[in-house]
């Protein structure tokens, strides 16, 4: 590095990866500096920089005696000892060392007091909060969450039928056959400690696993427009139990909350869901059980007119990229947990899960956000023709002139809705309608007729403005009494 290219550098101040100092005494201020960078990508340090990026300059002194303290800190006060590199560089005010340090691959890095550093900007920052550290000592490898002992549990919160299905299914056995108490298969399996069940364990096999880890479940909303904000939504569910429970419940949220096509079936077929199922299937193993353990936040499933968002907590570990996970690289944040997943969840644990959800489905952008700690799958959902521009449901216009004609494109009639068309004479309400089909489950109503002839474009509201309006009532749409015709042709 010459004179120009340093000022060059430093012309643009400091941020994440560069800081100034103008000298350093106090091995302590060094160590932290250092470990901040290791702990944080890595970075350059500059000394003989002023705070405001002028050039101060060092004299061969200093550039002795900071060399010497830049080796004495990096190996005695700081732990795991890092490895600098260092480059003198010739100014018109003196020499400027640059120190050089590489992304830490033995996170994480402390100072001679235990404390661990990260960057914050262009400060640095001590590190107190838990499960930042839990974080931190995942990503080396020193501990996983999902072999936490889970304080307060026992053998009495496992669901020993679920476990015992399992152990006979993967081993062909009966675990009073293993010749071992159930306490020690269970920490055989890497599931308990002998007296407590870990997370894994829990998870996997728990009666009421959010008694314990109550962030720990699915919260699925499905909303009529494009925008998180909307205050109306048409679905809504908070998804508990184990993983299995957790993966079936969502599947069916989402699939009661997307279309289904006919794709050249017949009319009276139930069709194929809009979204390929092995793609949404993929991303939902993969949010269960690579989320991070350490976050008590939990999964989030979002439907919108337009697309399908799966948030998982935990962005992608350090030694991953989008373009890696693209490719079928994995990292296993939860080795135990995806182990034993693997013979219950659709889960192959070979890194093709992203690969397999793409080929099937290349309409999915995938989102790491290493500040919010997250990572999002966004599917987005194929143009529906009764979806206009206002986010609203509404019928397909019919020109005037072809009103009497049945659409070239029938929408999809499930028996539910074949027997709403029958009984959906004039407007009626839906107490009048619930009443019509002989139906008492105001909510099963809800999902399964009357959203489902919404969506389908074969009815309409009549306060389409005031979806929860008290005098709202519902009515055949021109495709809807064209699909009514046909049935009872």
């Amino acid at each position: 590095m010459n004179q120009k290219e340093l000022i060059q550098l430093i012309t643009c101040g400091e941020d994440s990866r560069h800081q100034f100092k103008r000298d350093i005494t106090n091995g302590d201020s060094l160590a932290a500096e250092l470990a901040a960078f290791a702990n944080s990508g890595g970075g350059q340090l500059f000394l003989g920089v002023n705070d405001d990026g002028s050039i101060a300059g060092l004299d061969a002194a200093s550039v002795r005696r900071l060399n010497q303290l830049l080796g004495n800190v990096s190996t005695q006060q700081v732990r795991p000892p890092v490895h600098p590199v260092t480059e003198n560089v010739q100014t018109d005010q003196g020499i400027v060392i640059v120190v050089e340090v590489t992304n830490g691959l033995a996170k994480p890095y402390m100072d001679n007091q235990g404390r661990i550093w990260v960057k914050q900007g262009s400060d640095k920052r001590h590190v107190t909060s838990r499960e930042e550290m839990q974080r931190m000592f995942q990503r080396a490898g020193l501990v996983y969450a999902d072999v936490v002992p889970v304080t307060g549990t026992s053998l009495a919160d496992l669901d020993e039928k679920a476990f015992q299905a399992y152990f006979n299914r993967r081993y062909a056995k009966t675990p009073e056959f293993a010749g071992q108490t159930l306490e020690q298969l269970l920490q055989n399996l890497g599931l308990g400690d002998g007296r407590e069940l870990n997370l894994a364990g829990l998870m996997l096999f728990g009666r009421n696993p959010q008694r314990w880890r109550p962030a720990f479940e699915i919260k699925a909303v499905a909303f009529p427009g494009k925008v998180l904000h909307d205050t109306r939504y048409l679905d809504s569910e908070d998804i508990k139990g184990t993983l299995l429970e957790q993966y079936k419940g969502a599947f069916a949220f989402i699939k009661r909350n997307l279309h289904h096509v006919q794709r050249g079936r017949g009319f009276n077929t139930l069709g194929e869901l809009e979204i390929p199922e092995t793609a949404l299937e993929e991303l939902l193993v993969n949010a269960l059980v690579h989320r991070d353990y350490f976050t008590s936040a939990s999964i989030r499933i979002m439907v919108f007119a337009d697309r399908v968002e799966l948030v998982s907590p935990g962005h992608l570990p350090d030694s991953l990229s989008i373009d890696d996970i693209r490719q079928g690289r994995t990292n296993r944040r939860n080795p135990t947990l995806t182990e034993h997943a693997s013979h219950i969840l659709p889960y192959r644990g070979m890194g093709s899960g992203i690969p397999r959800a793409l080929g099937e489905w290349p309409q999915i952008d995938l989102l790491d956000d290493a500040r919010g700690n997250q990572f999002s799958a966004v599917i987005w959902r194929p143009v529906a023709e009764w979806v206009d521009a206002t986010d609203q449901v509404t019928p397909p216009v019919i020109p005037a002139a072809t009103r009497q004609v049945t659409p070239e494109v029938t929408p999809e009639v499930t028996p539910e809705v074949e027997r709403l068309l029958k009984v959906a004479s004039g407007e009626r309400s839906r107490s009048e309608l619930m009443a019509a089909l002989s139906l008492k489950d105001d909510e099963h109503f809800r999902k399964t007729y009357l959203l489902a002839a919404l969506e389908s474009g074969l009815i309409e509201r009549t306060i389409p403005d005031k979806p929860r309006s008290s005098k709202q009532k519902y009515r055949l749409t021109a495709a809807g009494r064209a699909a009514r015709a046909e049935l009872n042709a």
